[in-house]
Protein backbone atom coordinates (compact mmCIF):
# COMPACT_ATOMS: atom_id res chain seq x y z
CA UNK A 1 0.00 0.00 0.00
CA UNK A 2 2.77 2.65 0.96
CA UNK A 3 4.56 2.02 -2.48
CA UNK A 4 1.30 2.06 -4.06
CA UNK A 5 0.63 5.45 -2.27
CA UNK A 6 4.14 6.93 -3.09
CA UNK A 7 3.88 5.66 -7.04
CA UNK A 8 0.45 7.75 -6.85
CA UNK A 9 2.27 10.62 -5.15
CA UNK A 10 5.05 10.44 -7.44
CA UNK A 11 2.51 10.63 -10.51
CA UNK A 12 0.68 13.64 -9.07
CA UNK A 13 4.05 15.56 -8.68
CA UNK A 14 4.91 14.71 -12.43
CA UNK A 15 1.22 15.60 -13.58
CA UNK A 16 1.79 18.50 -12.24
CA UNK A 17 5.03 19.54 -12.66
CA UNK A 18 4.56 18.55 -16.48
CA UNK A 19 1.03 20.91 -16.70
CA UNK A 20 3.37 24.23 -17.26
CA UNK A 21 5.33 22.73 -19.89
CA UNK A 22 2.28 21.39 -21.30
CA UNK A 23 0.74 25.21 -21.45
CA UNK A 24 4.03 26.61 -22.51
CA UNK A 25 3.99 24.36 -25.42
CA UNK A 26 0.36 25.59 -26.32
CA UNK A 27 0.25 26.35 -30.44
CA UNK A 28 -1.33 29.82 -30.77
CA UNK A 29 -0.06 32.69 -33.15
CA UNK A 30 -1.15 36.10 -31.50
CA UNK A 31 -2.84 38.75 -33.44
CA UNK A 32 -3.23 42.35 -31.81
CA UNK A 33 -5.97 44.22 -33.44
CA UNK A 34 -5.92 48.41 -33.11
CA UNK A 35 -9.41 49.24 -33.92
CA UNK A 36 -11.62 52.43 -33.32
CA UNK A 37 -15.19 51.38 -32.51
CA UNK A 38 -15.67 54.70 -31.08
CA UNK A 39 -15.65 58.40 -32.24
CA UNK A 40 -16.24 59.90 -35.59
CA UNK A 41 -14.39 57.17 -37.45
CA UNK A 42 -16.11 54.43 -35.68
CA UNK A 43 -18.56 53.46 -38.89
CA UNK A 44 -15.91 53.05 -40.93
CA UNK A 45 -13.81 51.36 -39.01
CA UNK A 46 -15.96 48.83 -37.03
CA UNK A 47 -16.83 46.54 -40.21
CA UNK A 48 -13.22 46.73 -40.72
CA UNK A 49 -12.25 45.42 -37.51
CA UNK A 50 -14.85 42.72 -37.77
CA UNK A 51 -14.37 41.61 -40.71
CA UNK A 52 -10.51 41.27 -39.80
CA UNK A 53 -12.11 38.90 -36.12
CA UNK A 54 -14.45 37.15 -38.51
CA UNK A 55 -11.70 35.81 -40.19
CA UNK A 56 -9.43 34.32 -37.58
CA UNK A 57 -12.79 33.21 -36.25
CA UNK A 58 -13.22 31.02 -40.00
CA UNK A 59 -9.41 29.86 -39.72
CA UNK A 60 -10.01 28.60 -36.24
CA UNK A 61 -13.69 27.20 -36.93
CA UNK A 62 -12.99 25.46 -40.34
CA UNK A 63 -9.53 24.55 -40.43
CA UNK A 64 -8.55 24.20 -36.96
CA UNK A 65 -6.21 27.32 -37.45
CA UNK A 66 -2.59 27.06 -39.40
CA UNK A 67 -1.22 23.90 -39.84
CA UNK A 68 -2.96 23.01 -36.39
CA UNK A 69 -1.33 26.63 -34.77
CA UNK A 70 -4.58 28.33 -33.46
CA UNK A 71 -5.44 31.87 -33.92
CA UNK A 72 -5.63 34.35 -30.86
CA UNK A 73 -6.44 38.09 -31.18
CA UNK A 74 -6.97 40.52 -28.75
CA UNK A 75 -8.42 44.27 -29.42
CA UNK A 76 -7.14 47.56 -28.12
CA UNK A 77 -8.77 50.63 -29.22
CA UNK A 78 -7.27 53.57 -30.31
CA UNK A 79 -10.24 56.32 -31.68
CA UNK A 80 -8.06 56.53 -34.58
CA UNK A 81 -5.60 58.39 -32.39
CA UNK A 82 -1.61 58.22 -33.29
CA UNK A 83 -0.92 58.51 -29.22
CA UNK A 84 -3.16 55.66 -28.37
CA UNK A 85 -2.24 53.78 -31.53
CA UNK A 86 1.33 53.60 -30.05
CA UNK A 87 0.12 53.10 -26.41
CA UNK A 88 -1.68 49.62 -27.89
CA UNK A 89 1.10 48.97 -29.79
CA UNK A 90 3.34 48.96 -26.69
CA UNK A 91 0.67 47.29 -24.62
CA UNK A 92 0.49 44.17 -27.28
CA UNK A 93 3.38 44.00 -28.68
CA UNK A 94 5.14 41.45 -26.46
CA UNK A 95 2.12 39.35 -26.18
CA UNK A 96 1.81 35.74 -27.46
CA UNK A 97 4.77 32.80 -27.29
CA UNK A 98 6.79 34.92 -29.36
CA UNK A 99 5.27 38.74 -29.75
CA UNK A 100 2.51 39.94 -31.83
CA UNK A 101 2.77 38.30 -35.42
CA UNK A 102 2.15 41.78 -36.97
CA UNK A 103 0.23 45.14 -36.85
CA UNK A 104 -2.36 46.28 -39.11
CA UNK A 105 -2.67 49.96 -37.40
CA UNK A 106 -6.05 51.23 -39.39
CA UNK A 107 -4.26 54.67 -39.86
CA UNK A 108 -1.91 56.16 -41.75
CA UNK A 109 -0.69 58.39 -38.61
CA UNK A 110 -0.17 55.70 -36.17
CA UNK A 111 1.28 53.94 -39.20
CA UNK A 112 3.84 56.57 -39.69
CA UNK A 113 4.60 56.43 -35.64
CA UNK A 114 5.03 52.85 -35.31
CA UNK A 115 7.21 52.79 -39.01
CA UNK A 116 10.41 54.05 -36.75
CA UNK A 117 9.25 51.53 -33.57
CA UNK A 118 9.02 47.88 -35.84
CA UNK A 119 12.40 47.39 -36.71
CA UNK A 120 13.75 46.90 -33.39
CA UNK A 121 10.90 45.17 -31.90
CA UNK A 122 11.25 42.84 -35.51
CA UNK A 123 6.94 42.99 -36.14
CA UNK A 124 6.07 43.38 -39.25
CA UNK A 125 3.68 46.04 -40.12
CA UNK A 126 0.52 45.64 -42.86
CA UNK A 127 -1.09 48.83 -44.29
CA UNK A 128 -3.16 47.51 -47.15
CA UNK A 129 -4.17 50.64 -49.05
CA UNK A 130 -3.13 52.70 -46.66
CA UNK A 131 -0.11 54.11 -45.01
CA UNK A 132 3.17 55.67 -45.89
CA UNK A 133 3.36 54.84 -49.95
CA UNK A 134 8.03 55.32 -50.15
CA UNK A 135 7.02 51.57 -47.85
CA UNK A 136 6.67 50.02 -51.38
CA UNK A 137 10.75 49.83 -51.83
CA UNK A 138 11.24 46.71 -49.53
CA UNK A 139 14.81 47.64 -49.58
CA UNK A 140 14.64 50.34 -47.08
CA UNK A 141 11.32 49.52 -45.56
CA UNK A 142 11.96 46.43 -44.53
CA UNK A 143 9.03 45.93 -41.93
CA UNK A 144 6.18 47.73 -43.68
CA UNK A 145 4.01 45.97 -46.22
CA UNK A 146 1.76 48.88 -47.85
CA UNK A 147 -0.10 45.39 -50.06
CA UNK A 148 -2.07 45.72 -53.05
CA UNK A 149 -1.30 49.71 -53.47
CA UNK A 150 -0.63 52.99 -51.82
CA UNK A 151 -2.06 56.43 -51.88
CA UNK A 152 0.27 56.68 -54.79
CA UNK A 153 -1.27 54.12 -56.70
CA UNK A 154 -4.84 55.71 -55.83
CA UNK A 155 -3.78 59.10 -57.60
CA UNK A 156 -2.52 57.68 -60.35
CA UNK A 157 -5.45 55.24 -61.14
CA UNK A 158 -7.61 58.24 -60.94
CA UNK A 159 -5.77 60.63 -63.14
CA UNK A 160 -5.67 57.75 -65.46
CA UNK A 161 -9.35 57.37 -65.38
CA UNK A 162 -10.12 60.78 -65.95
CA UNK A 163 -7.73 60.98 -68.61
CA UNK A 164 -10.10 58.01 -70.30
CA UNK A 165 -13.04 60.04 -69.57
CA UNK A 166 -11.90 62.55 -71.46
CA UNK A 167 -10.58 60.75 -74.46
CA UNK A 168 -6.80 60.69 -73.55
CA UNK A 169 -4.55 62.33 -71.01
CA UNK A 170 -3.21 65.13 -73.41
CA UNK A 171 -7.24 66.37 -73.12
CA UNK A 172 -6.84 66.92 -69.12
CA UNK A 173 -4.47 70.52 -70.65
CA UNK A 174 -6.29 73.39 -68.98
CA UNK A 175 -9.11 71.32 -66.70
CA UNK A 176 -9.36 71.92 -62.92
CA UNK A 177 -9.21 69.23 -60.50
CA UNK A 178 -9.89 69.97 -56.62
CA UNK A 179 -8.09 67.89 -53.93
CA UNK A 180 -10.49 67.98 -51.25
CA UNK A 181 -9.01 66.14 -48.64
CA UNK A 182 -8.36 65.04 -44.90
CA UNK A 183 -5.72 67.86 -43.73
CA UNK A 184 -3.71 64.62 -42.03
CA UNK A 185 -0.59 62.17 -43.28
CA UNK A 186 -3.54 60.38 -44.66
CA UNK A 187 -4.81 63.52 -47.13
CA UNK A 188 -1.44 64.71 -47.60
CA UNK A 189 -0.01 61.62 -49.09
CA UNK A 190 -1.19 61.60 -53.01
CA UNK A 191 0.04 65.52 -53.28
CA UNK A 192 3.21 64.38 -54.73
CA UNK A 193 1.53 62.08 -57.45
CA UNK A 194 -0.97 64.60 -58.62
CA UNK A 195 1.86 67.34 -58.50
CA UNK A 196 3.82 64.75 -60.92
CA UNK A 197 0.72 64.07 -63.28
CA UNK A 198 0.07 67.91 -62.61
CA UNK A 199 3.14 68.78 -64.26
CA UNK A 200 3.42 66.34 -67.27
CA UNK A 201 -0.45 66.77 -68.35
CA UNK A 202 -0.91 70.96 -67.61
CA UNK A 203 -4.27 70.47 -65.41
CA UNK A 204 -4.90 72.81 -62.47
CA UNK A 205 -4.35 71.11 -58.79
CA UNK A 206 -6.78 72.97 -56.60
CA UNK A 207 -5.95 71.79 -53.01
CA UNK A 208 -8.76 72.41 -50.38
CA UNK A 209 -7.96 71.16 -46.70
CA UNK A 210 -10.58 69.94 -44.85
CA UNK A 211 -10.23 69.73 -40.71
CA UNK A 212 -10.31 66.21 -39.07
CA UNK A 213 -12.79 64.84 -38.63
CA UNK A 214 -14.63 66.44 -41.13
CA UNK A 215 -18.38 67.49 -39.55
CA UNK A 216 -17.72 71.16 -40.58
CA UNK A 217 -17.04 71.65 -44.22
CA UNK A 218 -18.67 74.40 -45.51
CA UNK A 219 -15.63 76.63 -46.40
CA UNK A 220 -14.54 74.11 -48.33
CA UNK A 221 -16.88 73.69 -50.60
CA UNK A 222 -17.59 77.40 -50.75
CA UNK A 223 -13.95 77.19 -52.93
CA UNK A 224 -15.77 74.34 -54.68
CA UNK A 225 -18.26 76.85 -55.82
CA UNK A 226 -16.18 79.44 -56.43
CA UNK A 227 -13.42 77.79 -58.48
CA UNK A 228 -15.88 75.31 -60.24
CA UNK A 229 -13.25 72.28 -60.72
CA UNK A 230 -13.90 70.03 -63.83
CA UNK A 231 -13.33 67.65 -61.44
CA UNK A 232 -13.30 66.88 -57.44
CA UNK A 233 -11.32 64.09 -55.84
CA UNK A 234 -12.11 62.98 -52.45
CA UNK A 235 -9.40 62.12 -49.92
CA UNK A 236 -12.01 61.56 -47.01
CA UNK A 237 -12.41 58.94 -44.09
CA UNK A 238 -15.35 58.37 -41.65
CA UNK A 239 -17.39 61.23 -41.37
CA UNK A 240 -15.71 63.20 -43.91
CA UNK A 241 -17.08 61.12 -46.60
CA UNK A 242 -21.10 61.48 -45.98
CA UNK A 243 -20.73 65.24 -45.24
CA UNK A 244 -18.75 66.24 -48.24
CA UNK A 245 -21.54 64.37 -50.43
CA UNK A 246 -24.31 66.29 -48.08
CA UNK A 247 -22.54 69.68 -48.92
CA UNK A 248 -22.26 69.11 -53.01
CA UNK A 249 -25.56 68.34 -52.84
CA UNK A 250 -26.52 71.36 -50.71
CA UNK A 251 -23.73 73.55 -53.00
CA UNK A 252 -24.99 72.12 -55.96
CA UNK A 253 -21.83 70.54 -57.65
CA UNK A 254 -22.53 67.43 -59.86
CA UNK A 255 -21.68 63.98 -57.51
CA UNK A 256 -21.05 62.49 -61.04
CA UNK A 257 -18.04 64.42 -61.19
CA UNK A 258 -16.70 63.42 -57.79
CA UNK A 259 -14.41 60.67 -57.35
CA UNK A 260 -13.10 59.45 -54.22
CA UNK A 261 -10.36 57.24 -53.04
CA UNK A 262 -10.90 53.13 -51.65
CA UNK A 263 -11.81 55.04 -47.98
CA UNK A 264 -14.43 57.31 -49.56
CA UNK A 265 -16.52 54.72 -51.35
CA UNK A 266 -17.76 52.55 -48.74
CA UNK A 267 -21.80 51.69 -47.35
CA UNK A 268 -21.41 53.92 -44.34
CA UNK A 269 -19.90 56.95 -47.02
CA UNK A 270 -23.33 56.79 -49.17
CA UNK A 271 -26.17 55.09 -46.93
CA UNK A 272 -27.52 58.38 -45.09
CA UNK A 273 -27.07 60.61 -48.38
CA UNK A 274 -28.75 57.81 -50.67
CA UNK A 275 -30.03 59.23 -53.78
CA UNK A 276 -28.40 62.35 -52.84
CA UNK A 277 -25.05 60.15 -53.76
CA UNK A 278 -26.19 58.72 -56.99
CA UNK A 279 -23.91 59.21 -59.32
CA UNK A 280 -20.44 59.21 -57.03
CA UNK A 281 -17.45 57.06 -58.07
CA UNK A 282 -14.65 55.65 -55.78
CA UNK A 283 -12.07 54.07 -56.37
CA UNK A 284 -12.13 49.96 -54.87
CA UNK A 285 -9.25 47.48 -53.88
CA UNK A 286 -11.71 44.62 -53.71
CA UNK A 287 -15.07 43.33 -54.48
CA UNK A 288 -18.12 43.47 -51.92
CA UNK A 289 -21.23 41.26 -51.55
CA UNK A 290 -22.35 37.35 -50.38
CA UNK A 291 -20.98 35.51 -53.36
CA UNK A 292 -17.55 34.64 -53.10
CA UNK A 293 -16.98 31.74 -51.13
CA UNK A 294 -15.02 32.83 -48.78
CA UNK A 295 -17.94 34.75 -47.49
CA UNK A 296 -20.73 31.95 -47.79
CA UNK A 297 -17.97 29.90 -45.50
CA UNK A 298 -18.28 32.97 -42.82
CA UNK A 299 -21.79 32.78 -42.40
CA UNK A 300 -21.74 29.20 -42.11
CA UNK A 301 -19.25 28.35 -39.99
CA UNK A 302 -19.23 31.55 -37.96
CA UNK A 303 -22.67 33.49 -38.48
CA UNK A 304 -24.83 30.57 -38.39
CA UNK A 305 -23.19 29.50 -35.22
CA UNK A 306 -23.95 32.78 -33.72
CA UNK A 307 -19.94 33.38 -33.64
CA UNK A 308 -20.57 36.32 -35.59
CA UNK A 309 -18.46 39.75 -34.27
CA UNK A 310 -21.05 42.29 -36.16
CA UNK A 311 -24.22 42.17 -37.61
CA UNK A 312 -24.83 39.10 -39.93
CA UNK A 313 -26.00 42.01 -42.41
CA UNK A 314 -22.95 43.62 -42.80
CA UNK A 315 -20.93 40.35 -43.57
CA UNK A 316 -19.87 41.04 -47.77
CA UNK A 317 -19.93 45.02 -47.27
CA UNK A 318 -17.01 46.64 -48.92
CA UNK A 319 -15.27 47.79 -45.87
CA UNK A 320 -15.49 44.22 -43.83
CA UNK A 321 -14.62 42.31 -46.88
CA UNK A 322 -11.31 44.57 -47.12
CA UNK A 323 -10.78 43.92 -43.31
CA UNK A 324 -11.20 40.02 -44.34
CA UNK A 325 -9.19 40.35 -46.90
CA UNK A 326 -6.28 41.99 -44.66
CA UNK A 327 -6.48 39.11 -42.59
CA UNK A 328 -6.17 36.33 -45.11
CA UNK A 329 -3.59 38.30 -46.08
CA UNK A 330 -1.78 38.15 -42.84
CA UNK A 331 -2.62 34.72 -42.14
CA UNK A 332 -0.99 33.60 -45.28
CA UNK A 333 2.23 35.23 -44.69
CA UNK A 334 1.96 32.83 -41.46
CA UNK A 335 1.31 29.96 -43.27
CA UNK A 336 3.94 31.13 -46.32
CA UNK A 337 6.18 31.06 -43.42
CA UNK A 338 5.49 27.95 -41.95
CA UNK A 339 6.44 26.69 -45.38
CA UNK A 340 10.37 27.70 -44.72
CA UNK A 341 10.08 27.67 -40.81
CA UNK A 342 8.37 24.70 -40.23
CA UNK A 343 4.96 23.48 -40.52
CA UNK A 344 2.53 23.73 -37.37
CA UNK A 345 4.72 25.91 -35.91
CA UNK A 346 4.18 29.59 -34.00
CA UNK A 347 5.82 31.76 -36.26
CA UNK A 348 8.06 34.64 -34.94
CA UNK A 349 7.44 38.38 -36.30
CA UNK A 350 10.91 37.92 -38.17
CA UNK A 351 9.47 35.07 -39.61
CA UNK A 352 6.53 36.44 -40.52
CA UNK A 353 8.23 39.29 -42.24
CA UNK A 354 9.48 37.00 -44.71
CA UNK A 355 6.63 34.92 -45.38
CA UNK A 356 4.89 38.22 -46.02
CA UNK A 357 7.52 39.09 -48.57
CA UNK A 358 7.20 35.76 -50.37
CA UNK A 359 3.50 35.77 -50.86
CA UNK A 360 2.75 34.30 -54.13
CA UNK A 361 -1.23 34.13 -54.66
CA UNK A 362 -2.30 33.34 -58.15
CA UNK A 363 -5.70 32.34 -59.45
CA UNK A 364 -5.31 28.70 -58.00
CA UNK A 365 -4.27 29.63 -54.53
CA UNK A 366 -7.17 32.62 -54.15
CA UNK A 367 -9.43 30.15 -55.43
CA UNK A 368 -8.66 27.46 -52.78
CA UNK A 369 -8.82 30.62 -50.07
CA UNK A 370 -12.51 31.25 -51.42
CA UNK A 371 -11.48 34.58 -52.43
CA UNK A 372 -11.85 34.17 -56.72
CA UNK A 373 -13.30 37.31 -57.85
CA UNK A 374 -12.55 39.61 -54.58
CA UNK A 375 -8.67 40.44 -55.20
CA UNK A 376 -6.26 39.81 -57.85
CA UNK A 377 -3.36 37.64 -57.59
CA UNK A 378 -0.74 39.35 -55.69
CA UNK A 379 3.11 38.10 -55.20
CA UNK A 380 5.66 39.94 -53.01
CA UNK A 381 9.19 40.21 -52.91
CA UNK A 382 12.26 41.26 -50.64
CA UNK A 383 12.29 45.11 -52.72
CA UNK A 384 8.52 44.68 -53.47
CA UNK A 385 6.81 45.39 -50.20
CA UNK A 386 3.18 46.15 -52.50
CA UNK A 387 2.97 43.42 -54.80
CA UNK A 388 0.33 44.64 -56.91
CA UNK A 389 -2.01 47.77 -57.65
CA UNK A 390 -4.75 46.71 -59.30
CA UNK A 391 -8.00 48.85 -58.69
CA UNK A 392 -11.14 49.49 -60.32
CA UNK A 393 -13.65 52.37 -59.65
CA UNK A 394 -17.34 51.84 -58.46
CA UNK A 395 -20.47 54.21 -58.56
CA UNK A 396 -23.26 54.59 -56.07
CA UNK A 397 -26.34 54.11 -58.14
CA UNK A 398 -28.46 55.19 -54.89
CA UNK A 399 -29.04 52.12 -53.72
CA UNK A 400 -25.83 50.00 -54.11
CA UNK A 401 -22.05 50.31 -55.24
CA UNK A 402 -21.92 48.86 -59.05
CA UNK A 403 -18.28 48.63 -60.55
CA UNK A 404 -18.32 51.11 -63.90
CA UNK A 405 -14.71 50.71 -64.95
CA UNK A 406 -12.62 47.95 -65.96
CA UNK A 407 -9.23 46.91 -63.93
CA UNK A 408 -6.73 49.53 -64.06
CA UNK A 409 -2.56 49.19 -62.78
CA UNK A 410 -1.05 52.34 -61.51
CA UNK A 411 1.72 53.54 -64.11
CA UNK A 412 5.38 52.39 -62.71
CA UNK A 413 7.35 54.51 -64.96
CA UNK A 414 5.82 57.67 -63.04
CA UNK A 415 5.49 55.43 -59.84
CA UNK A 416 8.65 53.28 -59.48
CA UNK A 417 11.26 56.52 -59.11
CA UNK A 418 9.25 58.19 -57.20
CA UNK A 419 9.29 55.38 -54.57
CA UNK A 420 13.15 54.81 -54.72
CA UNK A 421 13.54 58.57 -54.74
CA UNK A 422 11.16 59.16 -50.96
CA UNK A 423 13.11 55.85 -49.82
CA UNK A 424 16.67 56.90 -50.45
CA UNK A 425 15.84 60.15 -48.88
CA UNK A 426 14.28 58.38 -45.70
CA UNK A 427 17.53 56.10 -45.30
CA UNK A 428 19.69 58.87 -45.57
CA UNK A 429 17.96 60.79 -43.00
CA UNK A 430 17.37 57.68 -40.79
CA UNK A 431 20.94 56.73 -41.56
CA UNK A 432 19.61 53.10 -43.23
CA UNK A 433 21.81 51.32 -45.43
CA UNK A 434 19.32 49.12 -48.55
CA UNK A 435 18.76 45.43 -47.62
CA UNK A 436 21.51 43.62 -49.50
CA UNK A 437 20.29 39.88 -51.74
CA UNK A 438 22.03 38.49 -48.69
CA UNK A 439 19.75 39.79 -46.30
CA UNK A 440 16.90 39.10 -48.29
CA UNK A 441 17.35 35.78 -48.31
CA UNK A 442 17.85 35.35 -44.62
Amino acid sequence: MKIKALALTLAAVTTLGAAPAALAQAKEQFFPLLVYRTGPYSPNGTPWANGKQDYIKLINARDGGVNGVKLTFEECETGYATDKGVECYERLKGKGQFGATLFDPQATGITFALTDKVPADKIPLITLGYGLSAAADGGVFAWNFPLMGSYWTAADVLIQHLGKKEGGLDKLKGKKIALVYHDSPFGKEPIPVLDERQKMHGFELIKIPVTAPGVEQKSAWLEVRKQRPDYVLLWGWGVMNSTALKEAQATGYPREKMYGVWWSGAEPDVKDVGEGAKGYNALNLNTSGTAPKVIQDVLKFVHDKGQGTGARDEVGSVLYTRGLVIQALAVEGVRRAQERFGKGKVMTGEQVRWGLENLALDDKKLSGLGLTGVIRPISTSCTDHQGSSWVRVHTWDGKKWNFSSDWYQADDQILKPMVKAAADKYAAEKKLTRRTPAECQS
